[in-house]
């Protein structure tokens, strides 16, 4: 009996032992979905998977691969919100998009050894240089997950603002920002951080660098020169405020937050803050301080608040913004860096009431607004949800990295303390005893393990540690570079 000819237009891929050669004996613990769905989008980019080919029905990869249904479910769904697959009802999961082939790597010079970048006072170009330092294992902090971003959710948000938007709205707007997303914000910072305050008193900005320096600029012209900083605190605020002319004196964190007794002592007119996760340390200012804060701000004091890392939050409940409760002594400063991208460049800013028009004046003078159509989109995703749920997946996501982080350091680095671990991107690690946190970060990145020394984040004597950053490392991945430095901090 002749055979049927095989469809040409069937593009369905079954499964099989020998689909894509996978081994899921290869995948690192606890990290299965991160690791199929890297297989996945390695087949899609380079033709082993093509456009239009279905991928095996869910149940029937993982049987198998000998694993739960659920692992590979989230790793269609993570390329599904990278909007390289799509799901067609009774079609299945089909591929619709591959990864943008990596441009040619331009002729550059060779990196410098470790130890010229980790030096004990670094300079500006610090950070650009740590970013294109090779190394196998990034731990670097204030990195997200740059590979979750909500591709299929922002294709959708940007087809329906392209859809309805207005030929004028292409042209010169408000320095402020557009309407739409002054407004979403307004709602947004209600709903989350307890901030009750009206659109017109939103200016967006490119980030919070462009909200420092525009607050800079604001400052000097009502001839205040100095904004004291928490020590320890972020080395790029302190870098990004002193470009502007301002200098930085430190106040001392402990336990509780900022110790506000010795702002007042000081005489500092201003402080920026970091409350709802304090950076490095990730220390929650405790109520007592916000009192004392509140009384000193009343007192004459400006409170420059950095929402920093408030929605990435795990084992505690949230807290209210300082703005809330003290807006006419409070600038507030938040963005999607570490929610969505950083290369977005997107934030908000309230000023208090007296310096709103100088901070939109400023704003006019430097760009006349940001881009509006990235704006627009992000209003899209704050009102329709799709933010909410993203931000949903990458605490759960965070979650797991970050006890994989606390298991890994427990592990190789006994007699380490643990820093932070309640919120954010990144947990701090201090050891009693070894080499400097310079010497240890530059042997670690001689091994191929990128990471932060804490020391660069303290103006005065502190123990030594380092920053690690866990957000868009996979949990194997972790494990391996904890213990890389572990060795390095025992000398072996």
């Amino acid at each position: 009996m002749p055979r049927a000819k095989p469809d040409p237009t069937d593009r369905s891929i079954t499964a099989g032992s020998d689909f894509l050669h996978l081994d899921v004996g290869a995948a690192p613990s606890g990290g299965r979905a991160d690791w199929l769905a890297g297989r996945l989008r390695a087949a899609i980019a380079d033709g082993r998977v093509p456009l239009g080919a279905r991928l095996p029905a869910t149940r029937v990869l993982a049987d198998e691969l000998g694993v739960s249904r659920g692992v590979v479910v989230e790793a269609y769904q993570r390329l599904t919100e990278e909007g390289h697959v799509a799901g067609r009802g009774r079609a299945g999961t089909v591929v619709v998009a591959a990864p943008a082939a990596a441009p040619l790597a331009p002729v550059t010079p060779a990196p410098p050894p470790p130890e010229a970048l980790f030096v004990p006072t670094p300079g500006v170009e610090i950070f650009d240089a740590l970013r294109t330092a090779p190394a196998r294992i990034d731990l670097s902090p204030g990195v997200p997950d740059l590979a979750a971003f909500p591709r299929a959710a922002w294709l959708r948000g940007e087809r329906a603002v392209l859809r309805r938007l207005d030929a004028a709205a292409l042209g010169y707007g408000d320095p402020r920002g557009a309407p739409a997303l002054r407004l979403a914000v307004a709602q947004r910072l209600a709903r989350t951080r307890g901030i009750r305050v009206e659109a017109d008193e939103v200016v967006v900005v490119a980030g919070v660098s462009q909200a420092l320096g525009l607050l800079a600029q604001v400052l000097h012209d009502e001839g205040v020169h100095t904004v004291a900083v928490e020590d320890p605190g972020s080395l790029g605020v302190r870098q990004h405020l002193r470009n502007w002319r301002l200098d930085t004196p430190p106040v001392p964190v402990d336990g509780h937050g900022v110790r506000v007794d010795a702002l007042a002592a000081a005489g500092h007119p201003a402080v920026l803050l970091t409350p709802a996760h304090q950076f490095p340390t990730g220390v929650v200012l405790h109520g007592d301080r916000r009192r004392r804060l509140r009384d000193w701000a009343r007192d004459g004091g400006l409170v420059l608040e950095d929402d920093y890392d408030a929605e990435h939050r795990y084992d505690r409940p949230p807290v209210p913004a300082l703005r809330a409760a003290l807006p006419e002594r409070v600038w507030y400063t938040g963005s999607v860096s570490k929610l969505l991208a950083p290369a977005l460049r997107v934030g908000w800013v309230l000023a208090p009431p007296r310096q709103r028009d100088a901070l939109v004046a400023a704003k006019r003078m430097a760009d006349l607004g940001n881009a509006v159509l990235p704006q627009l989109v992000l209003a899209e995703l704050m009102s329709s949800g799709d933010l909410d749920r993203h931000l949903r997946l990458l605490r759960r996501r965070h979650v797991r990295r970050r006890d994989a982080m606390i298991r890994a350091v427990a592990r190789h680095l006994p007699g380490a303390t643990v820093h932070g671990a309640a919120a954010g991107l990144h947990l701090t690690v201090t050891y009693p005893a070894g080499p400097p946190d310079v010497v240890l970060a530059a042997e670690a990145l001689r091994r191929g393990v990128k990471t932060q020394p804490l020391s660069w984040h303290a103006q005065r004597p502190y123990p030594a540690g380092l920053v690690l950053g866990y957000a868009a490392i996979a949990p194997g991945e972790i494990e391996e570079g904890v213990a890389v430095l572990g060795a390095v901090l025992r000398g072996r």
